[in-house]
């Protein structure tokens, strides 16, 4: 009994060199707001899981097909996750028995005391099994942050994926935003052609200045050196998402043009669900369980380890009488820490040190997801507004060099007025193409912000 009182002791008082387990700090806390600031209050609607064919493109939809399919960035995600399921096999490994064998033998000359010589074989087989009892929760802490920074692995990978589908989208709209300002300015360099040939016949018969002539001639070379840049872009643009696509750079299929692709209404959802449908929340949540369960696990290691282990065999050898004899063996160990320098305790608050980083990581995660969803929400509302006020500011423009052209065509005012009224049409035709390449662009990171299509059972199998 006083044996028995005295291991129990022996156990309290190494339980008590772990002190308390140490609790997240309270400022890691997050807490969702009840409403968005851009509003969206009260609904709490789900999103299309394919949610990109929503802007009416079949090429755009495609093109997300191979992305999903060869991307590398989502293969080197996949990769990770096998990584991830491999390491949580090993930690349930461990909490199992262990079984091996083991065998030697050989041939042996040697000289007795007698001075004769003596030559022998001698063989010698055995198996060996140990067990861990794991009473204090070591192994077990183990393979649940394993299984934690798996299921942390898969939700990263769902994050690569909504990148991806992000990145396809988003190159691809401002490819098209690169067609139409490279279709406009060709439109642009035929009219001010045109333009140009009228004011150097009129030049030519004593009509027009050649101060007229010389400002259409720059104005027209003007249009043409800044097509280059376009197609510099166009072709860089097109390279970029070739490499999204798991391609070497090559041209892109196009599809609708810039103003058929639909601009969806994108569903809205409470705050709080932000917090369970974003992957990287998610992935982020894991990691604190992953943290925490390694800390139970760097916490148990102030608790003895007992262990059982067993062996049996034989050995055979020509100079023994009985052949071959078996042999066995039967035993356990009990290893406890007493004195390591605070090595245990060192690496437990390296623990618990790891763990509240995965805490304000968490909770610098909610709130950037908080402050993507109100910034794409001002976007979308801010830029519609800005496109209707381009479309009226486009349509008084249009009326005044048309009035601009038929003025200077019959004579009542000066070539500048025109070349004025073209160049302030040409830049809000420029205006209108890019807030519509905008409006798209903040449409597809409203729907990343708010998680895409992702679902918290598709990953959890």
């Amino acid at each position: 009994m006083i044996r028995r009182l005295a291991a129990v002791a022996g156990f309290l008082i190494l339980a008590g060199c772990a002190g308390p387990r140490p609790a997240i700090p309270p400022r890691a806390a997050v807490a969702a707001p009840g409403a968005w600031r851009s509003g969206g209050e009260g609904a709490d609607a789900a999103i299309d899981e394919a949610w990109w064919t929503q802007f009416g493109d079949p090429e755009l939809a495609s093109l997300v097909r191979d992305a999903l399919r060869d991307n590398d960035d989502l293969e080197i995600a996949a990769a990770r996750v096998e990584e991830a399921r491999a390491q949580l096999a090993a930690a349930r490994g461990t909490q199992l028995p262990v079984l091996q064998a083991a065998m030697s033998g050989g041939r042996t000359r040697s000289v007795n005391p007698f001075g004769i010589d003596v030559n022998q074989w001698a063989a010698q087989g055995e198996l060996q099994s140990s067990f861990d009892l794991d009473l204090f929760g070591r192994l077990r802490n183990s393979t649940a942050a394993a299984r934690a920074n798996l299921l942390a692995t898969g939700y990263s990978c769902d994050t690569v994926r909504l990148a991806v589908v992000t990145a396809v989208a988003s190159t691809y709209v401002q490819l098209r935003a690169a067609d139409a300002r490279l279709d406009l300015l060709r439109r642009t360099l035929d009219g001010r052609g045109g333009t140009l040939r009228l004011i150097r016949r009129r030049a030519e018969a004593g009509y027009g200045s050649q101060l007229d002539l010389a400002q259409a001639e720059a104005e027209y070379e003007a249009t043409a050196q800044a097509i280059p840049p376009v197609e510099l872009a166009i072709a860089k643009l097109e390279n970029g998402l070739s490499i999204i696509l798991g391609r070497a750079p090559a041209p892109i299929v196009r599809g609708k043009s810039l103003d058929k692709i639909t601009l969806p209404v994108v569903p809205m959802q409470l705050p709080a669900a932000i917090l369970r449908r974003r992957p990287d929340l998610a992935a982020s949540e894991q990691q604190i369980v992953a943290a925490d369960r390694s800390l139970d696990a760097a916490r148990a290691a102030f608790m003895p380890n007992i262990s059982l282990s067993a062996s049996g065999g034989f050995v055979s050898s020509s100079l023994l009488p009985d052949d071959p004899l078996s042999i066995y063996s039967l035993g356990s160990s009990i290893l406890a820490p007493i004195f390591n320098g605070g090595r245990i305790k060192a690496q437990a608050d390296s623990a618990a040190a790891r763990r509240d980083q995965a805490a304000f990581a968490y909770r610098r995660a909610a709130l950037t997801a908080f402050r993507e969803v109100e910034d794409g929400m001002a976007s979308v509302q801010r830029l519609r507004q800005q496109e209707d006020a381009l479309a009226r500011q486009r349509d008084a423009l249009a009326r005044t060099q048309s009035l601009a052209f038929r003025r200077y065509k019959e004579g009542y005012s000066p070539y500048l007025e025109q070349l004025d009224a073209e160049r302030s049409l040409l830049s809000a035709d420029l205006a209108l193409v890019q807030n519509r390449s905008d409006r798209l662009i903040a449409a597809i990171s409203l729907f990343q912000a708010l998680g895409g299509g992702w679902q918290p059972a598709s990953v959890s199998k």
